[in-house]
């Protein structure tokens, strides 16, 4: 995640023949004469054909500036010397500040992450002061710091912002050059304090550190007989190593007793009667089902965990809502996420989910995994992964053969190039991207991060065994090997700085699926299936349904919590379980034949990555519009084609790389051609 407070703004450059931009909150300051007089005064020096510019530059330079930064008089003189008339003056200011903020960016971005090292890889034991290193964010006195040597006004005075609404009435018509100028636009729409920033960055780090702690030792789980069904050394970080075994337990005589018994888990992390002394520690015995703990084989009394989960999603919206009052344009969290960062309104969002989860497919896709399972569905197959190839085959065969072809991190990273090649790069491609990419093993259940400068790498992390990378380490590397692809082509082949990245999240997403769902393909394990493509639309599908169930549980509590801004953890949790319990009743009781049920709340990306899970099902839906385009085509080329359209809106994105904007048609009707074909 970059660290600057970019919001994703589009400007028309020395043009005033776009949707008109908004009208700017303004400053008491600088009062409205001053501003009618200074506009009045730059159209009679600079002329009629800057009138767009000279406008909306006035009124957003006014919008931030305070008494600490000159008198009245002082903020007239700065916007009279200050604005490029001419479109060579523009361009040169832009090369200008698209360099400076490229080594802003990418220098920031390289400390940040260098801080984390000791919470993010399995480098031994979190002491104190690595926790207070890795919640430090350096770059939170930056924007501070642009204003105060007036950079951030030049940004202000010469390139606008605009609204979500206003990007996409716009964005056909905009050109490359005129898209990278936006995206200047977009760096100063609020004047965040500090401090503000710095507790931000501090509240998120200690979610990420007690969610990449949290573990639980399978081994040490028993049945009401003392029994144990897992290895006594496997240890699943939550929720992503627990649903990841649950999954992998579809193709085995006594999986759904295991799959149960991790249902059970998963309860009571949401409910937070988990007992303390499970987590992250295989010091007792536990009976998920009674909820009892034992030493040895005597029963010990515990102590629930005190709903340490909701009091961390509880910091996260205050350490977020206290920035609301300073970012006008988008007051809520809610909006800075969706109508900023995804740049698709929360609005739209949401009914594209409630329409998917509503259709009929829905109970059709249900009764065929019913059929195939041969008995009635639980609450848990919402992760059935009985489509995939992988499905027939024994996860402990599996983790075999990664273990054996991974020994080490090191191991795999020698191998990207040659999974690149089997995507259809050239050698020579592939070996130039994967040249920018590092390999780590990770703490947590593995993540990427992309560079923000030409010269550093991507960094790719997963978790490594010592006996090497089992299945689920593998599975989630080359998800993260999709990331890191995309950022390093979408850095270092942009044709402007400003652009590089994708849209959203969402995106980077989809090519991390794309990426992921040919994983069996790298370790050599064809799929002779007839049927594949339906496989891959039914698992895709089933994917999207229950992702975006997760999804509206996540967005509904942040309403909640904006309605509710004095919460306590208690309520919190009351109120998540609840909401759970209705997204699943309205959308998956009927389906299952089972109601209120939690399980929707169990995601870790609530913790640590508020109002990050929309982009999953969203990545799901353009998953599956680019892998219908890029069908019989090459995808090394057409990927990187689709990705070097850069950090555009995303529906023109789509729209020039498949030719239709994200929607959910294209999945429903291939769902019931799917139907027709796979009926066991």
């Amino acid at each position: 995640m970059k660290k600057l407070i970019l919001v994703f703004a589009l400007l028309i450059p020395i043009m005033n023949n776009g949707v008109s931009a908004k009208t700017i909150p303004q400053n008491e300051f600088i009062p409205q004469a001053t501003i009618d007089q200074v506009t009045k005064s730059m159209l009679a020096s600079f002329g009629e054909k800057n009138k767009f510019r000279i406008d909306q530059g006035v009124k957003q330079t006014a919008s931030f500036w305070n008494e600490k930064d000159g008198t009245v008089k002082e903020f007239e003189t700065f916007c009279m010397q200050n604005f490029y008339d001419t479109d060579e003056k523009l361009s040169l200011l832009f090369d200008k500040l698209s360099t400076a903020f490229e080594v802003l960016n990418g220098n920031f971005l390289k400390m940040t992450i260098d801080l984390k090292i000791p919470l993010h890889l399995d480098a031994g034991e979190i002491t104190p002061i690595d926790e207070m290193f890795g919640g430090y964010d350096p770059s939170a006195h930056l924007t501070d710091d642009l204003f105060q040597n007036k950079t951030a006004f030049i940004v202000t005075l010469n390139f606008p912002s605009y609204t979500l609404t206003e990007k996409m009435a716009n964005s056909a018509k905009w050109t490359r050059k005129e898209w990278a100028y936006a995206k200047i636009g977009d760096l100063f729409t609020s004047r965040v304090p500090a401090d503000l920033l710095l507790k931000v960055g501090e509240i998120l780090s200690e979610a990420d550190s007690y969610i990449a702690s949290y573990n639980i030792y399978m081994g040490n789980l028993v049945d009401n007989n003392m029994k144990t069904f897992f290895p006594k050394d496997l240890k699943l970080i939550t929720h992503w190593g627990l649903r990841d075994e649950l999954k992998s337990h579809y193709s085995e005589a006594d999986g759904l007793t295991k799959q149960k018994m991790i249902y059970e888990v998963m309860k009571h992390i949401i409910f937070q009667d988990i007992p303390s002394e499970v987590i992250n520690s295989n010091k007792l015995l536990w009976n998920p089902v009674t909820n009892k703990t034992y030493k040895e084989s005597a029963e010990v009394t515990n102590t629930p965990e005190p709903n340490t989960r909701y009091q961390h999603m509880l910091d996260n919206f205050h350490a977020m809502k206290n920035i609301d009052k300073y970012s006008p344009q988008c007051p809520t969290y809610i909006s800075r996420k969706f109508d900023q960062e995804m740049q698709i309104s929360q609005a739209d969002v949401e009914k594209l989910f409630i329409e998917f989860c509503s259709s009929p497919q829905v109970k059709k896709v249900a009764a065929l995994i019913s059929k195939r399972l041969k008995r009635k569905l639980e609450p848990f197959d919402i992760w059935y992964d009985g489509f995939k190839p992988r499905s027939s085959i024994n996860e402990s065969e599996l983790d075999k053969m990664t273990k054996a072809k991974y020994p080490t991190k090191d191991a795999f990273e020698k191998d990207l190039p040659n999974i690149l090649v089997k995507l259809g790069f050239t050698a020579e491609k592939a070996k130039w991207i994967t040249s920018k990419i590092t390999v780590d093993a990770s703490r947590g259940a593995g993540h990427a991060q992309g560079a923000a400068m030409k010269g550093d790498k991507a960094r790719l992390r997963t978790r490594v065994q010592k006996d090497g990378m089992d299945y689920k380490g593998y599975n989630i590397a080359v998800h993260e090997f999709g990331h890191t692809v995309e950022q390093t082509i979408t850095l270092n082949e942009i044709d402007y700085y400003m652009l590089n990245g994708v849209p959203n999240t969402a995106c980077t997403e989809a090519v991390a699926f794309m990426f992921q769902q040919k994983d069996l393909e790298f370790l050599g394990i064809k799929n002779d299936d007839v049927n594949k493509k339906h496989l891959f639309t039914l698992d895709n599908f089933w994917a999207a349904y229950e992702i975006m169930g997760v999804s509206l549980v996540d967005m509904n509590t942040w309403k909640w919590l904006y309605a509710h801004p004095d919460a306590t953890p208690q309520q919190l949790k009351e109120a998540v379980i609840t909401i759970a319990k209705d997204v699943w009743n309205k959308y998956y009781a009927d389906v299952f034949g089972v109601k209120d049920q939690p399980i929707l709340a169990i995601y870790s990306h609530m913790i640590d990555s508020p109002l990050y899970l929309s982009a999953y099902p969203v990545g799901h839906l353009i998953d599956f519009q680019i892998e219908r385009f890029m069908d019989g085509k090459n995808f090394g080329t057409e990927i990187e084609k689709i990705l070097l359209n850069g950090s555009i809106v995303p529906q023109q994105w789509m729209k020039n790389a498949v030719g239709s904007e994200i929607s959910t048609k294209p999945m429903l009707d291939a769902t019931d051609e799917a139907l027709k074909i796979v009926t066991q």
